[in-house]
């Protein structure tokens, strides 16, 4: 190698290494490389050399310019490495410091309160049936003992649906999830003891009522089903519910097309606090009876050889008693503050009385 390209190179080997950033070793590619490069024009005048010095020359410059190609990638490689030590070293993350707070979804109200309701029940032995909003007039009033004249069948407090089904038979939102109880008894034999939680629709709406709202309704039925069996389940599924052992529990005579006896359920309460257990006064809280006779032969069952009882009950409104929740609307309005408040943490259990 001649003097003027071992010159070259020292200069360039120098300037690379004095190259502190990307920018400056780029200048030093283009000063040597580039179209007005140093070793380009030592490439441009191979042209007025003999052919032996022509080959003997360009032999050399091809192998400096290789050896510089090198140089400058290895420089970049090192200038890359300690960039990204300095960056690494300035991002370095303190190990023990508290991680940074993360929203965390909570559990809507209602979904406990089933939640709950659906380990109470299933403690008792009972399984959990569904079906759909959308029903036959039949299925919803007919087969539960409900006259054509009944005013829960008017368009005041029923939603119909335009059309009729293959049956010839008027559609409706359900109004109760009893339909799904006379769908059980159609397609199970008994014995049967199962509750149907789910979503009703009726024309209401104000503070204590939505048009939308839940129901969860519950249907035993076998041989010697008495109205003890009944009062029994229900006492335990309060006390447990509320989580009060001393719970009082108070049976009224009343009316449902359905059932036959009747019973209103109240609790006692304190009606200035609103305290559950106590001060001398009384909640309705629920319905229930013995299943009536003509229910069960509409649903295919002998009355003779089977029968039982069934209760219902809103979901909002024991929600709302349980939690201290004052207002029916806000649980159907989304709003977010609303849900952080009375919302639950989704990984803790939901909290049962221990003698369920």
């Amino acid at each position: 190698m001649t003097d003027d390209l071992q010159t070259l190179q020292s200069e360039t080997d120098a300037a690379l290494a004095a190259a502190a950033d990307p920018r400056a070793l780029d200048a030093v590619r283009v000063a040597v490389l580039g179209k007005s490069g140093r070793l380009t024009a030592l490439l441009k005048e191979l042209g007025r050399a003999s052919p032996e010095e022509r080959r003997e020359r360009g032999a050399a410059l091809n192998r400096l310019k290789d050896a510089l190609t090198a140089a400058i990638e290895a420089r970049r490689g090192e200038l890359d490495a300690a960039a990204l030590g300095a960056r690494l070293a300035a991002e370095r993350m303190d190990m023990t410091l508290p991680p940074r707070p993360r929203a965390q979804g909570l559990i809507h109200p209602i979904s406990r309160t089933m939640e709950e309701m659906a380990a109470i029940f299933g403690a008792m032995g009972f399984a959990i049936a569904e079906g759909p909003d959308i029903e036959d007039d039949w299925r919803n009033f007919g087969a539960l003992n409900i006259p054509a004249h009944h005013p829960a069948r008017q368009d005041m407090d029923t939603f119909y649906l335009p059309g009729i089904d293959a049956d010839g038979r008027s559609r409706v939102l359900r109004t109760h999830t009893s339909p799904v109880q006379v769908r059980t008894m159609l397609n199970q034999e008994p014995p049967i003891r199962v509750i149907v939680p789910g979503r009703t629709y009726r024309a209401d709406h104000d503070a204590t009522h939505s048009p939308m709202f839940h129901q969860v309704e519950g249907l035993v039925i076998d041989r010697a089903i008495t109205l003890g069996h009944l009062k029994g389940c229900l006492i335990d599924f309060l006390r447990a519910f509320f989580g009060i052992t001393t719970l009082p529990v108070r049976f009224r005579s009343s009316y449902f097309p359905f059932t036959e006896p009747s019973m209103e359920v109240d609790i006692g309460w304190n009606r200035k606090t609103g305290e559950l257990g106590g001060g001398g006064d009384w909640l309705e809280i629920l319905g229930s009876g013995m299943v009536h006779p003509k229910v069960l032969a509409n649903c295919g069952i002998d009355p003779r050889e089977w029968q039982g009882f069934a209760f219902g009950m809103g979901i909002e409104r024991v929600t709302m008693l349980k939690h201290g929740i004052p207002d029916l609307r806000p649980f159907y309005e989304s709003d977010i503050r609303w849900l952080r408040h009375y919302g639950f943490n989704p990984l803790a259990p939901a909290m049962l009385h221990e003698g369920v």
